[in-house]
């Protein structure tokens, strides 16, 4: 009864451990479907989608090896091992090769959120500069007062306080904008590189480790 409960449990883990593997490929291939791999969004989604789903790979060639442990103690080179080294060693070369990639397209992502940034922050200096131009003032101060937002028979000192706390307003607008976009920057960046590059470093000396592991 021991003998029998043993196989089957081995023959479960090794099933459960090649389903993870299996929803791990299929994950990969609908990304892999009709897609330009010049574009780096796209290919910081493949890493994403890879890395992510690398570590339920790992945890499926774990429960193949143990399951075949536990069906084959003696045997140091069985079927299975070999699956389990060759598939290892095949996710170590993924993750080392989506490294360079993960950095370049990092670099490039970040580079083009700070040409956004610098944008946002010349606009909000041209706006500055045009706030403190006296006609652009009386002439926003005459545009709220046609607009009905300024009290009837408003006197020119009215209408150019009415107009620079117009002016004060857009500009604390746009200066929170770029503060959350630059929030949104840094964010993402930590994410692609931490969550990413480092995350697929990791990942490799593991699966390189398992690959050893499972023909020792």
């Amino acid at each position: 009864m021991g003998s029998k409960s043993s196989s089957r449990l081995s023959s479960l883990l090794r099933w459960l451990g090649l389903t993870l593997i299996i929803l791990l490929f299929l994950q990969i291939a609908v990304l892999l479907t009709g897609s330009d791999w010049s574009d780096q969004v796209y290919q910081q989604l493949v890493i994403e989608r890879l890395v992510n789903q690398a570590p339920m790979a790992f945890v499926g060639l774990l429960l193949m090896l143990i399951g075949s442990r536990l069906d084959q103690p003696g045997q140091e080179k069985s079927l299975i091992r070999w699956l389990v080294c060759g598939l290892s060693a095949l996710l170590a070369v993924l993750m080392i090769a989506v490294i360079p990639i993960a950095i370049t397209g990092n670099q490039t992502l970040s580079g083009e959120a700070d040409q956004g940034l610098q944008q946002k922050r010349d606009q909000l200096e041209m706006a500055r500069q045009q706030g403190k131009n006296p006609e652009a003032v009386q002439m926003l101060g005459e545009q709220l007062a046609q607009a009905g937002q300024l009290p009837a028979g408003a006197s020119d000192e009215d209408k150019q306080k009415a107009a620079q706390q117009f002016i004060d307003r857009q500009l604390g607008q746009m200066d929170d904008q770029i503060q959350r976009v630059e929030k949104q920057r840094n964010l993402a960046a930590s994410q692609r590189f931490f969550g990413g590059t480092l995350t697929a470093v990791v990942l490799a000396v593991a699966f390189v480790l398992l690959a050893f592991t499972s023909v020792l």
